[in-house]
């Protein structure tokens, strides 16, 4: 065989990695996110003049209610070593007068720039306990900060005090193996060696719920969670 050919295959072979896909649904009736009150910003209510109005967003779900805004990860079975920092910062916007993301993720020590996309006056109250905590003034000024954070910590809040309804949520992970749901409630967490792993969803009032799963060399396994109302 050449030394092209060779390395060719070898290549193919060592870059097998397996991969855990699944979807987050709502188990029951729904209940409906009252509508936010915004009026004491006029940028804050102009930016819904068209007829909707925001909602909170604890519980977004989409067709056949799919869960949007669940963080999931893997919380077990990776071996202990440090992966590279991603090069492409972690984003959260105020645009609307509301944080998007809603719920983001972010490695140790990546870089995470806050925006504000509003022509008026938020801030970024970070809530942390394990990192630096800080609170962020963003006139219309200040567009942009770019801010880091130095230690895993799951989850961050993170609060406006000039808008008490905006709040978002930050997971800083030691590891990329980590997703966060979309409305269609789907995740996939792709690049793992076989092995054993636990896997891990979390939802702001709902708690946390895990699952194992083993997979093969370039095998995909489906893992799918599913949160309901609490009984009172």
């Amino acid at each position: 065989m050449k030394l092209t050919a060779f390395l060719l295959v070898f290549l193919s072979i060592t870059s097998l990695a397996g991969e855990i896909t699944g979807v987050v649904k709502w188990d029951g009736n729904a209940p409906k996110m009252k509508p936010l009150k915004m009026d004491a910003d006029p940028v804050c209510s102009a930016a819904y003049s068209g007829g909707e109005m925001a909602r909170a967003e604890t519980l977004v779900l989409g067709e056949g209610n799919t869960m949007a805004h669940i963080f999931v990860r893997i919380s077990k079975g990776l071996p202990d070593k440090k992966w590279p920092t991603p090069s492409e910062p972690a984003e959260m916007d105020q645009k609307g007068c509301m944080y998007s993301p809603h719920v983001v993720g972010v490695m140790v020590d990546q870089d995470f720039k806050f925006v504000n996309s509003d022509d008026t006056l938020h801030n970024v109250n970070v809530k942390a306990t394990v990192n630096r905590g800080f609170n962020l003034g963003m006139p219309t000024s200040m567009r942009e900060s770019m801010q880091k954070f130095s230690r895993e910590e799951l989850m961050i809040e993170v609060k406006c005090n000039v808008h008490p309804w905006m709040k978002s949520y930050i997971g800083v992970s030691s590891h990329p193996f980590f997703a966060v749901t979309g409305e269609d409630g789907k995740y996939t967490i792709s690049g793992l060696d076989a092995g054993t792993y636990e896997v891990e969803v979390w939802h702001e009032k709902l708690g946390t719920q895990t699952q194992s799963v083993t997979i093969g060399q370039d095998e995909s396994k489906s893992l799918d969670f599913s949160f309901s109302m609490p009984s009172k």
